[in-house]
Parts: C-alpha cells; structure tokens; sequence
C-alpha cells in the first residue's frame, strides 16, 4: 500500500453517532504519509524538549563543599578487597559530623568528575579521636573506587560532608528488652557494621546477637583478623560461603537461605536486625522476618 496513495477518515466534529442514518456523513481524507510525518515531527520535537533538559541538569552546578584529605593507608584487605583510610586532622568540621555508625561520605579524586559513596568503617569516637576515617574499598574495574586503590599514602583526595542518619540503635534498646538481635553484611557492606560492633550496642548485654557475613569465598571475606574481638564484645560470627572450596565445612549457600536454615526460636516482640550489603540479600532477610513477627521500624538499614 503505498503512502502517497492511501488515505483513512474521520468523523468530523459536527457529526453525531446519534443522528438517522439518512443523515449525511462528513469526513475528512489525509493522505498517511501527512499523518506520518506529524506523528514523527510530534516524537522529534519531545526527543528535543527531553535533551534541553538532560543538558539543563548537566549544567548544574555542583553545590557539594569538598575538603582535601590525604591518604594515610592504602592496602589489601581481600581478594579485590581493600583498606583505605584518610586523614581528617585538618578536616575537623568533616570529622566531627560523623556521629553514628552506618553513615558514609563522597570521595572525589582531582580531576575525575564522579565521586565514590563510602560507608565509613571505623567507629565514630576512634575515627574522632585519632583523626583518620578508615574504608574497605571494593575495586570494581572502571570505577572511582578501582582509581581510590591504586593511589597512594600522601595523595589528596577531597571529601563531602558525612551523610546519612547511620543505623538507628535507639530503635532495638534498652537491650533488655531487644534480646535478640540479627546483623546481615555481604561484601563490602561488612564496612559499616564493623562500626556498628565497634562502637557498642550492647552486645554483650543479649543473650542473641548473631552476624551472618557472606562472601564468595574466605579469600574475599575481610575483617576475619577482627573476629575473635567482636565474639568477645558479644557477637556470635556465622561465615557464609557462596562459592566454598571441597575443605569448607561451615555454612554454604547466600545468607538469606542460611538464616532460613538455622531456624532460630526468638520472640518477634524482642528481636532487633540490621542489614547491610546486596539488595536482594536486604529484601529476602527482611521479607524472613517481618513474616515471622518482627516490627518493620526495627530491621536497621543505614540508607
């Protein structure tokens, strides 16, 4: 069918669907490819209003306050895993806005337009005192992050003010009354409930708190030099393997499904989570335990 040739109609405005039948019809003829090319001209000038206003955006200036800090460490924590902590000694109004655990900053490099979204690892009175915020940094090729671990010590990086409210405590104390409490990490998410462990809640005071940390395998799992002092403070750990080696007997699989597993007896009323790591992970665990009792408001997320 060719578009010069063909037409279709439409009933005109004074045409009324009630009228007799005798009544004369009105239409109107358009040839398509008329109609084409206003539907295309339509589709143009839409693709055109949403450039002007992508471009609009990037010509928005950036409103963020950046304060140089150099490196103090960088090392292997990991497999693809790594320690990075800055100096914020001369960065006081950075240092002192970071308050509770669970909360992160940007890090930006010179020249490199896209900052990196850090949670910070070190508690927040240690991280005060000794004016050094310290990171686990997981280097994904491409990224900032990946350009953060290949710097070194002295190198300036700059820092955004600490955002985020951190994890909510106040939401599962006294710990009298929040005996059970459950802490979920995979990855680099095991950053901010370091802090979390370090900084104290009571742990000790529980008869239940238990960390289940996944990885892939024990080479990615970081902190495992930190393990005996948090079962110390309180904290029963549960390593969970996703890819295990022939020789690991521990628990294997995502820490969703060994959660499920264990089938722990706790009182809904008196149990307290907090999660950290990747979103499926986060929705499972929580989908577990609201269905099981435990209030929404009392699994603590720190974004």
């Amino acid at each position: 069918m060719s578009l010069t040739t063909s037409t279709f109609s439409l009933i005109s405005p004074n045409t009324h669907p009630h009228h007799s039948s005798h009544a004369p019809h009105h239409t109107k003829s358009f040839p398509m490819a008329t109609v084409f090319r206003r539907q295309l001209n339509h589709i143009l000038r839409g693709r055109q209003s949403l450039s002007i206003t992508a471009a609009v955006r990037q010509q928005q200036p950036d409103t963020t306050l950046w304060t140089p800090a150099r490196l103090a460490t960088v090392k292997p924590a990991a497999e693809s895993l790594f320690h990075v902590s800055i100096d914020v000694s001369d960065a006081a109004d950075v240092a002192s806005s970071y308050t509770v655990a669970g909360q992160y900053l940007q890090v930006r490099i010179p020249d490199v337009e896209k900052p990196s979204f850090l949670a910070i690892a070190s508690p927040p009175e240690v991280a005060y005192k000794n004016g050094v915020f310290e990171f686990l940094i997981k280097s994904i090729a491409g990224s900032t992050a990946e350009l953060l671990c290949e710097l070194g010590k002295g190198d300036v990086v700059e820092l955004s003010p600490v955002m985020g409210k951190g994890f909510d405590t106040d939401q599962i104390s006294p710990p009298e009354n929040y005996q059970s409490v459950f802490i979920f990490a995979t990855g680099s998410g095991i950053s901010p409930i370091r802090s979390l462990i370090e900084s104290g809640f009571s742990a000790d005071k529980r008869s239940d708190v238990r960390l289940y940390y996944g990885a892939r395998s024990l080479q990615r799992m970081a902190y495992q030099d930190r393990f005996k002092a948090w079962e110390s403070a309180g904290v029963t750990i549960v390593p969970v393997l996703s890819q295990p080696d022939e020789s690991w007997a521990g628990e294997s699989g995502y820490v969703q499904a060994a959660f499920a597993r264990a089938k722990q007896l706790y009182a809904p009323e008196s149990t307290g989570a907090v999660l950290c790591g990747q979103k499926q992970m986060a929705e499972e665990v929580t989908s577990i335990l609201v269905g099981n009792g435990v209030p929404n408001e009392k699994i603590l997320k720190n974004f």
